[in-house]
């Protein structure tokens, strides 16, 4: 859930080691001030960051909770199979969205100007969700709609403004990255539990405004704070051709004018979506582009025999990635359901809110990131390091193992009729299974994707990573329904199934480590 991992450690697998000495060229024409040894500007980036996942994370695991309470209870009534394929979808948008919004960054609006027009963008979605519990309810798809744009643009592009503070890199940036994934962490970690009980308990509309608020204060954190902490970075576009600037203008044109029209065809009765069906489009259109991204790579991208080894493990990566994330993201749809009814959350005669329990996987990734990073770095340093495929196939079988323990759980509650709730220790212990598979594989991934892209198609292979991202997502909306108290049978059959999935990917994954090393002979354990 709140980890992402997958937004720090795209650049990193060094866990948290800072030192008090400023990295060389930490100033950037800016003041001798620092932020724990580093650039001052990271404090600025940090806080912007935290509120911004602070805003995505409070609202995500609310959105199923939402559109499928009564409309009695404030909420939609959506049935749970079109509301987990719409909070997929969601998600799946706002990974592939990072694409486009990278692109506009380096083309015509610069880094700085990226991630202010995106936090304005995210900030007046959630207060166009906020008010559609009391207005209209296509204001709620519009705000969801205006947060994809608006995270598509800064999400990228302040991890890249980062970066730039480390001119030189190496293990400095490494320390800066991992500094910024703590804000990360912090924002998933509270969100759930302010956005959680304002809007269980308090009112929908107060959930989802708290979450703006959130992106609100992050906002005025940069504009106040950017100016005097970043100096000139990230303020000019990589390109300065005139020409081009009106090309992408004109793109960007084109694009939101076909997403309002859209939009105000489905308001007026004249397209009708099903979501179920459209997440299950947009999943073979994936698979295929990316079939079809890897064919191109071979046929026509002009690469070595050395290369086309290294795009194979690609492929197999990404292939094992999606299934993982097929599994993990059903944490604001499966669980989530599962946890509002059938976990016993009682503490001391109060029952806490549903989406307290998302917060454990941040919890979880906080307190073991800096584990994790000390044994990859213990392992490399014996030269026992394993490969990125090995580390794949222990991440699928703890994820495996977490669901397990829910297949437990869901069997005490059919043996029970659905009358029995489970201890909601079942779900956090699942869930630390789950984080120890995601530290095994998500940020193994990251970096293996920039160790093993070749050289002309690196920035293309991280929109890949992206892509087998929101893959997932898509599969996990779509499976994420089948908690439902009207289908009690369809639960243990779910949760058997993800982790019969799971374990089998982990053995394949397996089989795969000595055939992979034998064809990247030559290659460290570590990069391949």
């Amino acid at each position: 859930m709140a980890t992402d991992s997958r937004d720090l450690l795209k650049r990193s697998e060094i866990g948290t080691v800072t030192t008090d000495a400023p990295p060389p060229g930490f100033d950037r024409g800016l003041s001798g001030r620092t932020f724990f040894g580093h650039p001052v500007g990271l404090s600025t980036l940090f806080f912007t960051e935290m509120w911004e996942r602070f805003s995505y994370y409070g609202i995500r695991p609310l959105l199923v909770l939402f559109m499928t309470a009564a409309l009695a209870q404030g909420g939609f009534g959506f049935d749970r199979d079109t509301a987990s394929s719409i909070v997929g979808i969601y998600a799946a948008c706002v990974y592939l969205a990072s694409l486009p919004g990278g692109w506009v960054a380096d083309r015509l609006l610069g880094l700085r100007r990226a991630i202010w027009y995106g936090g304005i963008l995210i900030a007046l979605g959630h207060l166009s969700i906020a008010l559609s519990i009391k207005f209209a309810h296509s204001a709620f798809f519009i705000g969801l709609v205006l947060i994809v744009m608006g995270t598509g643009l800064l999400k990228p592009n302040i991890s890249a403004i980062v970066g730039e503070l480390y001119p030189k890199g190496g293990a400095q940036r490494d320390a800066g990255f991992s500094i910024f994934y703590m804000g990360i962490n912090i924002g998933a970690l509270v969100a759930p539990l302010i956005t959680g009980y304002l809007g269980e308990r308090v009112g929908w509309h107060l959930g989802f405004g708290a979450a703006g608020v959130g992106m609100v204060i992050g906002l005025i954190t940069y504009r106040l704070r950017a100016g005097s902490t970043l100096g000139n970075i990230g303020m000019s576009p990589a390109s300065t051709d005139p020409a081009e600037h009106r090309r992408v203008k004109l793109s960007v044109g084109i694009g939101v004018g076909v997403i309002a029209l859209l939009i105000a065809l489905v308001m007026g009765g004249m397209i009708h979506i099903n979501a179920v069906s459209l997440a299950q489009k947009m999943t073979v259109v994936i698979v295929a582009s990316a079939l079809a991204y890897f064919v191109y790579l071979f046929v026509g991208g002009g690469l070595t025999s050395e290369e086309k080894k290294r795009v194979v493990v690609i492929i197999l990566l990404f292939f094992f990635a999606a299934i993982f994330w097929s599994a993990f993201e059903q944490a604001p749809t499966s669980l989530n359901l599962f946890a509002r009814d059938y976990t016993d959350r009682v503490v001391f005669g109060w029952e806490m809110p549903t989406l307290w329990l998302q917060a454990a996987n941040s919890v979880f990734v906080i307190a073991l990131a800096p584990v994790f990073a000390v044994v990859w770095l213990a392992l490399g340093g014996r030269g026992r390091d394993p490969s990125s495929v090995a580390k794949f196939a222990a991440g699928l079988f703890f994820a495996g193992l977490g669901f397990v323990v829910m297949l437990v759980a869901a069997k005490i509650v059919i043996n029970g009729g659905g009358n029995v709730r489970v201890s909601s220790w079942w779900l956090v212990f699942s869930y630390f299974l789950q984080t120890l598979g995601e530290l095994s594989l998500s940020p193994v991934g990251l970096s293996s994707m920039t160790k093993l892209a070749p050289f002309k198609f690196k920035g293309q292979m991280m929109g890949v990573w992206f892509m087998a991202t929101a893959l997932g997502n898509l599969i996990a909306g779509l499976v994420g329904g089948k908690v439902d108290p009207e289908k009690l049978d369809q639960m243990p059959i779910l949760f058997r199934q993800t982790s019969i999935a799971l374990f089998v990917a982990a053995v394949v994954c397996a089989l795969l480590v000595k055939p992979v090393g034998k064809m990247m002979k030559g290659v460290p354990a570590g990069d391949r």
